[in-house]
């Protein structure tokens, strides 16, 4: 394979649980990688480019995309991973709450995705993956959410609009809605609790949420998806 031919994918939220296993599923299929968070540090590999920044500043996502560009002259693929949840009741939310998931999971989603899909309209070809939760259209009254579900249902909807703007131009646009997954933000003391809220009686797996990206990476007819991989939580309890 030659630099020229070879896929490019942008992975956000990059340094850890979902997406560090996103970052190692591209990989193996030989694609280069721009990786992105705020922690994120320099990788040993040197297919895999590292950009620490925080999304909610439009100055990251446009230094990742030159990046991709610079290092490896295109983008195929963004997997749009990054983003905050907080759980609390409605009238607990404080205004920095507010700011802090809004400018994340909403504008962060924006800034880097406007570029993205510039570049890959230009090239003809791109595919966008984003993460979002099946709690959009399942709420649990154990899990109050109200902050997720604007933002990442924005994101929801935001994906069959931008898969049917796109869909003449080759390129394809879906998202994952993964459960609660076994990842280092979900203390081990909690998981049987939260095993319990979804109908297959367990938590969820890093891999079977990449295993789902990379699903959408090679279903070429498939946009405007939601795919959900959420032990059930989205047909009901």
């Amino acid at each position: 394979m030659t630099a020229s031919d070879q896929k490019v994918v942008i992975v956000t939220g990059a340094s850890r649980g979902i997406g560090a296993g996103v970052v190692e599923g591209y990989r193996k299929l030989g694609h280069a990688v721009v990786a992105t968070s705020r922690s994120i540090g320099p990788s040993d590999d040197p297919q895999v480019h590292t950009v620490p920044g925080d999304l909610a500043d439009p100055r990251t996502a446009e230094r990742v995309v030159d990046a991709a560009l610079e290092r490896f002259g295109r983008v195929d693929t963004l997997v749009n991973n990054a983003g905050s949840f907080l759980a609390k009741p409605f009238t607990a939310y404080t205004d920095d709450d507010f700011a802090a998931m809004v400018g994340l999971n909403l504008a962060g989603f924006f800034g880097i995705t406007r570029r993205a899909v510039a570049r890959m309209l230009e090239q003809g070809s791109g595919h966008v993956v984003t993460l979002t939760t099946s709690l959009v259209e399942h709420p649990m009254r154990a899990v109050p959410s109200v902050l997720a579900s604007l933002t990442k249902g924005g994101l929801d909807a935001a994906t069959r609009s931008l898969a049917i703007e796109c869909a003449g131009s080759g390129v394809r646009v879906n998202a994952v809605s993964p459960g609660i997954i076994k990842t280092p933000m979900h203390p081990v003391e909690a998981h049987e609790a939260y095993a319990g809220l979804h109908p297959l009686g367990r938590m969820g797996e890093i891999d079977e949420i990449v295993h789902a990206v990379l699903y959408l990476e090679s279903a070429t007819f498939v946009t405007g998806e939601t795919l959900h991989v959420d032990g059930g939580q989205s047909a009901g309890h």
